[in-house]
Parts: C-alpha cells; structure tokens; sequence
C-alpha cells in the first residue's frame, strides 16, 4: 500500500465506551497526524476477546465521529487479523526463536526476581517442557537476549531496557490461544505502515519489547510519543476499572476544549461557543506537541 510521509493511528480497546483518557488520546494522535499532513487510521484492538463488551467498538466509532474526527480508510478489527499474528509467530518458530511454555503464574512468581512490571520470567522452560510439564495447557514465549533496547520518545526522552533481564523471555500466544498484544501491535503496525505511534505512557515500557520484535521480524521501528495519562481523584488512570464515565457526546466542544488544555495547550474561551469545524481549525493551527506535559494528572472536565 502507498504510504504517505506521516501515518498514525488511534488504536482503542473496546472494552467499553470512550471516556476522557481515550479522547486525550485520540486528540493528540488526531492533531499530530494532520498538522503534519498525514494520515489517520483507526484500529480497534479486540484481539483478547475475553474482554470485548458488545457494541463498544460501535459506540467508539460514533462517539469520535460526533467530536469531528474523520479518519482515513477502513477501520482494521484485531479479531480478524489471525492469520497474519500466525504467520509472524510461524517465521519465528522457524528461526528457532519461540518455545512453549507451560509454567504456572504461581510457578513462575516463585522462581522470578521483580522487575518493572512484575516478576522476570526465569527461562524454566527455555530448554524444552519438563516431564511434569507435559501435556499442560502451555504458552508461547519469545526467546530474548542481553543486548540493550533504547528509543527517544518524543516526550518522554531517551529509554532504554534489557528486555533479558528486566522483563525475561515474555508471552506471544496465551495458553487460550489468545495472541498477546504485544505480538498484534507489532503486527499489525507494521502491516499498516505506521511511521509513528501517539499513545499513553502507560504503554513506554512495553514499547522496549515491541521493538525486539520488530528487529526480530524485520520491520521498520516507528516513531513514539507517550502522553501523560488522564487519572481520577484517586491518581489511578481512568479505566472501565475505575468506572471512568463515557464522554458526552451531546457536549463535545467543552471537553474537547478541555483535552486540549490538558495537552499543555491554550485554546481560546470562545471555541466552546462555536462549532466543531471551527474548533479543529483553530486547534490544527495552533497545535504545539511540545508544549504537551509529562505528568500524569486530573482532567478539569467541563
């Protein structure tokens, strides 16, 4: 497919209706994308089934169209790009680079020392699965190795990560067959040509893995922006979890309004007054990404 010189996308979860922290995404994602004349592809990452809601993507697609924001292209379902995650793990197989894995969380917590995200899986089953492992429902692990990961996020700085040693030889296909995301993203990204990823720093650490793979692979490694994430009272990031409320979408120019000031932004007072068409064209002018903070912190919502 023909490429345009910046391609981005927006890539939620539907696990339930978009709410402030997603639209701060997809704002940032929006702007950044067309103040460089690029493209803007939208991607609904529904791979892990187990946690779709019914009609989420629908209320998703509905919810960015009525906030005046018209993507390039047809929109890419997860669910529906198996094959391709198979193909990726079949030429990683063939070059000897993943194995099944049949260790219990509780088996690997035992024998793991703790890392950035959790315990570092300590190999067990590297060497082929043990006679009491056999016949387990199993896992398939990435074989990784000590060379250093580094990147520099366009907000966040210079990143760098063993992914050997802080996060260990880490899940492509759960035991349910599920493929992980870290697999689908990297798949998928690539398939797409994305040249540059906008998405919550939440994500900056598992970015490290992302690129392994991608070497391992041979595909091209993006560009990254992490955003600061929008959190409750409570400083958790807002979440179905944390019964983050949907945005409303009979009101959408004082929260866009307010997205922008939580991206470092100054839009003017007026623009709550005016129509949508007149707030992206304000906001495309005078978009400065720069300008966008680190720290997590609360939304002033209107």
């Amino acid at each position: 497919m023909q490429l345009s010189v910046y391609r981005g996308r927006f890539a939620p979860s539907p696990t339930g209706p978009l709410h402030l922290g997603s639209l701060v995404t997809a704002v940032a994602s929006y702007l950044e994308a067309r103040t460089h004349n690029g493209e803007w592809l939208i991607r609904i990452e529904d791979v892990d089934s187990t946690r779709v809601m019914p009609d989420s993507s629908r209320k998703i697609l509905h919810a960015l169209e009525s906030f005046g924001m018209n993507w390039d292209g047809e929109v890419v379902y997860q669910s529906q790009r198996h094959a391709s995650y198979q193909a990726a793990l079949a030429e990683l197989n063939k070059n000897g680079l993943i194995y099944p894995c049949a260790c219990s969380r509780r088996e690997i917590a035992d024998a793991a020392v703790m890392s950035i995200e959790g315990p570092v899986y300590p190999g067990r089953c590297r060497n082929g699965l043990s006679s009491n492992l056999a016949g387990r429902p199993h896992t398939l692990r990435v074989k990784t190795e000590c060379s250093q990961i580094e990147f520099v996020d366009h907000l966040q700085g210079k990143v760098d990560q063993c992914v050997e040693s802080e996060i260990g030889d880490f899940v492509l296909r759960r035991a349910d067959g599920i493929y992980t995301y870290q697999l689908a993203v990297v798949v998928d990204d690539a398939w797409q040509g994305m040249t540059h990823i906008v998405r919550g720093v939440d994500l900056l650490h598992s970015t490290p893995r992302q690129i392994y793979l991608q070497k391992l692979l041979g595909y091209k490694t993006p560009a990254y922006l992490h955003l600061p994430l929008v959190v409750n009272k409570q400083g958790e990031k807002l979440s179905k979890q944390t019964l983050a409320a949907p945005v409303d979408l009979t009101r959408p120019l004082p929260q866009l309004v307010a997205t922008l000031r939580f991206l470092g932004q100054n839009p003017l007072d007026e623009l709550v007054e005016g129509d949508i068409t007149s707030f992206w064209q304000w906001a495309q002018a005078n978009w400065q990404a720069e300008r966008i903070p680190k720290g997590n912190r609360f939304i002033n919502e209107p």
